[in-house]
């Protein structure tokens, strides 16, 4: 019987994702004069112990002089150590404890910082190798056990040795220490570990990269949490996508790149290849062509409610699962629209220019209140609805249209059509989604419906008001003023120009596209569309898609996951199970979802697969994806 490999692990950098000595540094020079000038002295020496330039134990005994170090200080860091675990390392804690015996932690560390984390992986005591603190009688480290190996050069490699490990070993680290003991033969193979810090020297020497442990143990062929390394899943999000959606998706271990801007067609075809996730808002069009050139393309997320500006059908042709927020800047667009009105019935935006100007004109003439007027709402969905709410608290009456049956919110009420609507309001508020048909729902017959001086809001969609109509109505004195957020065509970066026949006109307020842009808003749109695009790279989850069926799932749990998205045809499922069969696979639990073009399927099986025979269902008569779940 073959033996099973040894797993040893450096601990710094490594299990965690600091450096004990530099985290200590903090805790005992607080108040200390020159702490920076020492901090950055640690920093350097503890840099180059690391890329090999100078010997551990020389690095190891300067750092520990230069510090006014105490017991407190080392077990104020033992205490907070959990928090510092890398995250890899916490995804994959069921396999450190399902393999606890064929872990070794080797470290120049100390054991009352290490002995935390190697208890909460399940590693023993007697498995873990490191240095142990000397102090004197009133609790200052004086320095370490000299008789320990671990406290000198080449100590690593004594350590590792006197284990007298059977099977391979596997050495995964950092440092320069580490990569020195594959190289003295104490190790078969030695991982370099970049999820922390990237050593260009210790990687170039080393057997292989590691960005992550589900990297490690994909390349050596354990099941590990994940079946695919999320280091090697690319994730490409445009148009500045707030910083919360990158953290999340790097915290779960995705790589991900970063532009500020939109990309044109061209672009976008170049960049997409290779790409599993790609992440925009409303500027960049995802078109036939872009899907076509997507050879990896998995999911998008639209960081924005809308997704007009991507080509959902095609999307779903190839099993692109697409995802949107289409709750999380509700509030943020309803308190412009609040806000843009009262500022429109008072001439807030023309007098504040006038005062710029250094004109003085105060008057009432033309200026109103909100209440008692009559506020209509054309489309009464998640922010028409809440703005019906607010605008009755301030004292309007709320009527509204929407091509679908909503239950109206307090007093609002229906109105018999559009052009009823438009003919009894004192303000039009347009709310409605990107579809085809609501091109041109407010023309030159609508404007001219409306009563003379309504204020008319597009906080929507650009494409729905005819801008030059709108600008003629409000030059001829028909229209009293407007709020326009939207344009039929926006600047793809805040570089570019804009032009709009509406610019310059009276009591007109202009705004880029900015309905949904709070701070506020932002976050929780990043929030909650990284969370979708997690919950399907990771459980094949599709709440809240777009584009294909909905299926809300839990974790896998012992056992693996098969996620297979088709066409909706007849024999697929027949075909699929006949393929799982032939497979040798029992079927703990399937889920069967369809609309009217596409099917998906989950099924979780109880136990290990041949990856040979599930080639078979890639090949099932219209199939769109195929993927596997650990």
């Amino acid at each position: 019987m073959t033996a099973r490999s040894a797993y040893v692990f450096d601990f710094d950098s490594t299990l965690v994702r600091i450096e004990t000595l530099e985290a200590l540094a903090d805790l005992a020079l607080v108040g200390v004069s020159d702490a920076a000038v020492v901090r950055a002295e640690i920093t350097r020496l503890t840099d180059q112990a690391m890329a090999g330039e100078i010997g551990f134990g020389e690095a190891l005994r300067r750092r520990l002089a230069m510090l006014p170090l105490t017991r407190a200080h080392v077990d104020a860091l033992a205490e907070r150590i959990l928090d510092e675990g890398a995250p890899s390392v916490r995804r994959n804690r069921q396999w450190f404890l399902d393999n606890a015996d064929r872990v070794i932690i080797v470290s120049g560390g100390f054991r009352e910082v290490i002995a935390p984390i190697a208890a909460r992986l399940g590693v023993s005591p007697e498995r873990v190798l490191c240095n142990d603190l000397r102090y004197d009688s009133e609790g200052r480290v004086t320095g370490v056990d000299e008789l320990n190996p671990l406290s000198r050069a080449g100590g690593k490699v004594e350590a590792i040795r006197a284990l007298n490990l059977s099977g391979p070993v596997i050495m995964v680290g950092d440092g320069w220490t580490d990569a020195e003991v594959k190289q003295a033969g104490a190790a078969d193979r030695f991982y370099a570990f970049t999820e922390i810090a990237r050593r260009p020297p210790v990687m170039a020497v080393a057997d292989a990269v590691a960005a992550s442990i589900d990297e490690l143990l994909h390349a050596e062929g354990e099941k590990g949490r994940f079946s695919y390394p999320r280091s090697r899943i690319r994730m490409l999000l445009l148009e500045n996508v707030h910083p919360a959606a990158v953290e999340r998706l790097e915290e779960a271990g995705y790589t991900v790149e970063t532009e500020t801007g939109a990309l044109d067609e061209d672009a976008l075809i170049e960049r997409i290849k290779g790409v599993h996730v790609l992440g925009l808002r409303s500027k960049t069009q995802v078109s036939e062509p872009v899907l076509a050139a997507a050879d990896k393309l998995m999911a998008i997320g639209a960081f924005c409610i809308g997704t007009n500006q991507i080509d959902l059908a095609a999307a779903a042709a190839r099993g692109v699962a697409v995802f949107n927020a289409p709750y999380s800047n509700t509030r943020s667009v309803v308190e412009l629209a609040i806000g843009v009105m009262i500022a429109l019935m008072r001439d807030v935006a023309d007098k504040s220019a006038a005062m710029h100007r250094g004109a003085w004109n105060k008057s009432a003439t033309g200026s109103k209140e909100l209440r008692g007027k009559t506020l209509g709402i054309v489309g009464y969905g998640a922010i028409g609805s809440q703005l019906s709410v607010l605008a009755e608290a301030l004292g309007m009456r709320v009527v509204f249209h929407d091509l679908t049956e909503r239950l109206a919110l307090g007093n609002a009420r229906r109105a018999s059509s559009l052009n009823a609507l438009l003919a009894d309001s004192d303000v039009v508020s347009l709310h409605v989604d990107g579809r085809g048909e609501n091109a041109g729902l407010i023309g030159a017959a609508e404007l001219a419906v409306m009563k003379p001086d309504v204020l008319l809001l597009n906080l929507s969609r650009g494409h729905v008001v005819d801008i030059d109509a709108l600008a003629r109505a409000i030059r001829d004195g028909r229209i009293g003023g407007a709020a326009v957020d939207v344009f039929p065509q926006e600047p793809r970066t805040n570089a570019d120009p804009f032009d709009s026949p509406l610019m310059g006109l009276r009591n007109v307020i202009l705004t880029p596209h900015i309905g949904g842009s709070t701070e506020e808003a932002q976050e929780a749109i990043a929030e909650f569309a990284a969370e979708r695009l997690l919950s399907y790279l990771n459980r094949g989850d599709t709440t809240f898609c777009v584009n294909l069926p909905n299926v809300q799932l839990t974790e896998v749990t012992g056992g693996h996951r098969i996620l297979h998205i088709h066409r909706n045809q007849p024999g697929v499922m027949a075909e699929l199970n006949q393929a799982l069969s032939a497979a040798g696979l029992n079927i703990l639990g399937q889920h069967l979802k369809t609309d009217e073009r596409t099917g998906y399927v989950i099924t979780d099986v109880d136990r290990d697969y041949d990856p040979e025979a599930l080639k078979a269902l890639k090949t099932v008569a219209g199939t769109l994806r195929f993927r596997m779940l650990h």
